[in-house]
């Protein structure tokens, strides 16, 4: 019986190897849907009531209140002057 050597388990090239390094690109997290990119979000249970009740409240949907609520911080400061 001859002796072989094993066929190399990685097959990736040099660029796919370098393209791989965690610090060659900046994926975003996340899905991409339409314009959009959809994220996870943790929030403490009475705060997602209230954000429930404002929603109700605007005829919005829980995302809608969020994102203008996101929207309003970054664009004008989470501190009111």
């Amino acid at each position: 019986m001859a002796i072989t050597k094993p066929k190399p388990k990685n097959t990736a090239t040099a660029d796919e190897f370098i393209s791989g390094a965690p610090d060659a690109e900046i994926k975003p997290k996340g899905v991409k849907k339409g314009n959009k990119q959809q994220i996870s979000l943790t929030i403490a249970p009475g705060l997602l009531v209230k954000i429930d009740d404002l929603a109700a409240e605007l005829g919005q949907s829980r995302a809608a209140v969020i994102n203008m609520a996101i929207y309003r911080a970054v664009e004008h400061g989470l501190l009111k002057e």
